[in-house]
C-alpha cells in the first residue's frame, strides 16, 4: 500500500516539474530515468532504480512547493546529478564487493543507505514516505528521499573507499 502511495503521488507530482521550467541536467535526468522505466526491454533492476531517482526527484520538487522556497536551477541540477553519481557509484561498488565477500557487499549498502539517511534535504518528518525505500526489504536502492544528494555522495564517495583498503 505505501509503495503505492509513493507511485501515485510521483505519477500526480509530474506535473510539478513543469514549474521548474526545464533546468537542463534535471530535466535530463529525470526524462531519462522515465525512458528507462517505459522502456520493455529494461530489467527489473533498472526499472527500480530509475523508479527510485523519478520518486526522489518528484519528493524534492514537491517539498519545494510545499514549503514555497526559492530554488535556482543550479539546486535542482546539482541534486538531480549527484542523485545519478550516488546511484552508480553504488550499484558500481555493490558489483565490486560481491566479487570480494558477503561482508563487503553489506558493509556498502550501509555505507550508502547510511549516506542518504545522515544528510537530509529537508528534514522531513514525515518518516512513512521518506524511509518507504529504506524500509523495503525487496529494493535495490535502500535510500530515504529527503537526502541532500550531493552531501550525501560526498560523504558515500569518501567513506567506501575505507571498505576496500
Amino acid at each position: 500500500m505505501t509503495m503505492k502511495r509513493i507511485f501515485i503521488a510521483s505519477m500526480l507530482s509530474v506535473m510539478a516539474v513543469g514549474a521548474i521550467q526545464a533546468q537542463s541536467l534535471y530535466k535530463k535526468v529525470f526524462d531519462n530515468a522515465i525512458a528507462v522505466v517505459n522502456d520493455a526491454a529494461a530489467n527489473d533492476q533498472q526499472v527500480q532504480v530509475n523508479q527510485f531517482k523519478i520518486t526522489a526527484l518528484n519528493y524534492i520538487t514537491n517539498q519545494v512547493t510545499k514549503r514555497k522556497l526559492e530554488k535556482n536551477g543550479y539546486f535542482y541540477d546539482s541534486q538531480a546529478v549527484n542523485l545519478t553519481s550516488f546511484v552508480t557509484d553504488f550499484e558500481t561498488y555493490i558489483i565490486k564487493a560481491r566479487s570480494i565477500s558477503t561482508e563487503k557487499r553489506l558493509a556498502v549498502i550501509a555505507c550508502y543507505r547510511d549516506a542518504s539517511l545522515q544528510n537530509p534535504l529537508f528534514s522531513d518528518t514525515d518518516k512513512e514516505t521518506t524511509l518507504v525505500y529504506v524500509n523495503d526489504r525487496q529494493t535495490y536502492t535502500p535510500f530515504s528521499l529527503d537526502t541532500d544528494w550531493e552531501k550525501a555522495y560526498d560523504q558515500a564517495s569518501e567513506k567506501v573507499k575505507a571498505i576496500f583498503k
